[in-house]
């Protein structure tokens, strides 16, 4: 069962229907779940083999009849989110530098249904310890390691890491996945192609694949959200997916689309499951 599938089964299995009315609201807290998994995985940062770590403090800012909605289970919701960021993380093998905090804000320039997701890297005092100044509490200015939108400080004996976002990011908000340098494919070899459903590996070893409900599907995905033949990818260069029709579509990297251009990385969503597209040299 995907992560976000069990954060929706503990929301719905809170007592006395605390979320009744929060889902409701314009924006679904599962919505801002997948946003805080797409945050981690457009954050994370390589320091070694061993360790890839992603942000641990987040902002979520609401429209204001969004957030005035959803404010008085703030605290219960943030635990919520907490968590499953928590179980996403550990699925992906990410690590923190500190604890994992999820808080509400309200923003007057959203509209409703509209949100926006902000996040910082903040060490534990045990990761402060021979690296670089963590950032104080609250929102650091520009240019500030380890703030919102920022890579975390890097610790003693790591390789650098920039400390302000490079030209055309929008200051304070992480680089848009679009406008990220793509990294040099290696020479030589045969590209390969695979995609992870809900952390489970499959090889894409024909010029197609086509994933749905059906068995007869190239690979079968068991999710009533996600149709008999939900979609195809074609591989090559680039690689793309495009929807068959699907009752609920699809979104590609946060956005809803008919058919979308992939890259290494690509976040798929079909139902409640979730794809990522893969593709490395040799």
């Amino acid at each position: 069962m995907g992560v976000l599938k069990k954060f929706e089964q503990r929301l719905e299995g809170l007592v006395n229907g605390t979320f009744a009315k929060v889902f409701k609201s314009e924006v679904q807290p599962v919505e801002i779940a997948g946003a805080l998994q797409r945050e981690c995985d457009n954050n994370a940062t390589i320091w070694n083999r061993d360790r890839t770590v992603v942000p641990n403090d987040f902002i979520v800012e609401l429209s204001t009849p969004d957030f005035e909605r959803l404010s008085p289970y703030s605290g219960q919701l943030g635990d919520e989110l907490a968590g499953m960021v928590r179980d996403y993380a550990k699925q992906q093998r990410y690590t923190f530098m500190g604890p994992i905090k999820v808080n509400l804000e309200k923003a007057d320039d959203l509209d409703t249904g509209l949100y926006r997701v902000r996040s910082r890297t903040l060490a534990s005092s045990a990761d402060q310890q021979g690296a670089a100044p963590a950032a104080p509490s609250g929102r650091p200015g520009q240019g500030a390691p380890g703030g919102y939108g920022y890579p975390p400080a890097a610790p003693a004996g790591a390789p650098p890491m920039p400390s302000a976002p490079p030209p055309g990011a929008r200051p304070g908000y992480p680089q848009p996945a679009a406008q990220r340098p793509a990294a040099a494919p290696a020479s030589g070899g045969r590209t390969r192609y695979w995609i992870e459903i809900n952390g489970t590996r499959h090889q894409i070893s024909r010029p197609t694949l086509v994933l749905g409900r059906s068995t007869d599907a190239d690979v079968r995905i068991d999710d009533p959200g996600v149709s008999r033949r939900h979609c195809e990818i074609r591989t090559g260069t680039p690689s793309t997916i495009q929807d068959l029709g699907s009752t609920n579509g699809i979104v590609v990297d946060g956005q809803h689309t008919t058919r979308a251009t992939l890259r290494d990385g690509s976040r798929i969503v079909v139902g409640s499951s979730t794809i990522i597209y893969r593709q490395a040299e040799g």
